[in-house]
């Protein structure tokens, strides 16, 4: 790779993480064509870019990014996948999926929304991590529940009210 050509990744890898709230970098090395292949089709079913990236492009990607990353590229090591995803958990339940038919991928870290996570023991974490459509949807159901719950005591009183008369 030329000089220019890595300049030209470098660029290209700082607008995909520009104005982007979630990344994970996971490990995928040992992965057969087929796991690989599977991990792919699972993750644009759920919306994710994956793309394995060059640790050195990646790392001063993230030096050139406006975000700070914090101690997010001290887990370039070794094979490196960014999962790029507008659901802070969709990544982490892929992964946790993939992980019930082998020990791969390895999540090394992830930055969510400026908070940073390093380290595979964090995976259960961001996998209950809630969606900010189940957040909203929990919401609304507890904004609805004390409004049921009049209409339903209103209901019962005409009814007993009805069958008084």
């Amino acid at each position: 790779m030329t000089r220019e050509e890595k300049s030209i990744a470098i660029e290209d890898l700082t607008a995909k993480l520009a104005g982007v709230n979630v990344i994970y970098l996971a490990d995928t090395s040992g992965l057969d064509a087929d796991s690989t292949s599977n991990l792919r089709r699972a993750c644009f079913k759920a919306g994710i870019k994956l793309e394995v990236v060059k640790n050195t492009l990646l790392e001063k990607a993230m030096e050139a990014s406006d975000t700070d990353f914090g101690d997010l590229p001290s887990v370039l090591k070794g094979n490196t996948s960014v999962m790029i995803s507008d659901v802070a958990n969709a990544p982490a339940k892929i992964i946790k999926e993939f992980r019930k038919k082998g020990s791969k991928p390895i999540l090394k870290g992830a930055y969510i929304t400026e908070d940073i996570y390093i380290g595979d023991d964090n995976l259960d974490k961001l996998a209950s991590i809630k969606s900010r459509a189940e957040v909203i949807g929990e919401i609304i159901g507890l904004l609805q529940s004390p409004a049921q719950r009049v209409i339903a005591a209103l209901q019962n009183q005409e009814g007993k009210e009805d069958s008084a008369e």
